[in-house]
């Protein structure tokens, strides 16, 4: 493959060097060249995703808002599931890390059809363009978190030392909204099946983690099985460093969690890889 480097110049200007074979070598090198882009594609999806609405960036606090009342009423007034926490706050320590997952795993998946005209005419690491559909998603989550902080405040809850330990967990998040999102990303340019799958894998996975519940319901002899969702242990790190000791994490869920979702990171971006160099032929 014929690839481009850029090359700092004495006057700051960047040449552009062909030479065969080179994208192999230096992708990761091309990757920090190419950093700015990633600040510009993610500002602009952030003006775009918010351009011409009335309440603007107040919809990153609706959405959840609106999910974690009908979660709350559903499962804590009509099945009446137990709780040592007040519901919302269990609810919203859940909703948070999976509407981070969702929104950037539908996000990327339609990433890189939507900037086709940059992919077929201009050359740069395809990585650029679903990372910072990723980072929008991440934004939006840090918006989101306002209301937890919120809740917490509103029914006078304080977190113990775990809530030391939450960018850990926040990390596993994103490493498996990245996998996730690359997998996609890749899978959508060649199959546009999967346009159609998007939708139904997050809205049956909605139901499949244990965001409107806590996770201890689950039968004992069925735990590590519900764990080979990735989710739950994501999940139950967050409600383990938020919540404190009003909950537990199932540890060998959790490592089995943990192991998946460095498997789909690292498969992930391995998959992008191989087939990032015929996106602009099929795209």
């Amino acid at each position: 493959m014929i690839a481009g480097n850029m090359t700092t110049m004495s006057n700051d200007h960047k040449t552009l060097i062909i030479e065969a074979g080179r994208t192999e070598r230096h992708y990761w090198k091309d990757l920090w060249h190419y950093r700015e882009l990633f600040y510009f594609l993610a500002w602009r999806d952030i003006l775009v995703r918010y351009k011409q609405t009335t309440i603007g960036f107040a919809w990153a606090l609706i959405r959840p808002l609106l999910t974690m009342i009908v979660f709350t009423l559903v499962f804590s007034k009509l099945a009446k599931l137990p709780s040592d926490v007040p519901y919302p706050v269990l609810v919203f320590a859940a909703l948070l890390p999976w509407q981070f997952f969702a929104n950037a795993f539908t996000d990327a998946g339609a990433s890189l059809i939507s900037n086709s005209s940059m992919i077929s005419k201009v050359y740069f690491p395809r990585l650029v363009i679903p990372t910072s559909a990723v980072i929008v998603s991440f934004v939006d989550f840090l918006i989101s978190g306002i209301i937890l902080a919120g809740l917490m405040i509103w029914y006078g809850f304080t977190p113990d030392w775990r809530i030391i330990t939450l960018p850990l967990f926040i990390f596993i998040a994103f490493s498996a909204a990245m996998g996730a999102g690359l997998w996609i990303a890749a899978l959508n340019v060649k199959y546009r099946d999967f346009r159609y799958i998007i939708p139904f894998v997050v809205q049956f996975g909605l139901y499949l983690s244990p965001v409107g519940f806590n996770s201890n319901i689950v039968p004992e002899q069925w735990r590590l099985l519900y764990s080979l969702n990735p989710m739950v242990g994501v999940i139950d790190g967050f409600r383990w460093a938020i919540l404190g000791g009003n909950t537990q994490i199932y540890w060998p869920g959790f490592l089995l969690s943990l192991g998946l979702v460095s498997l789909l990171l690292i498969t992930g971006i391995l998959y992008f890889r191989k087939t990032e160099k015929s996106f602009a032929d099929v795209i």
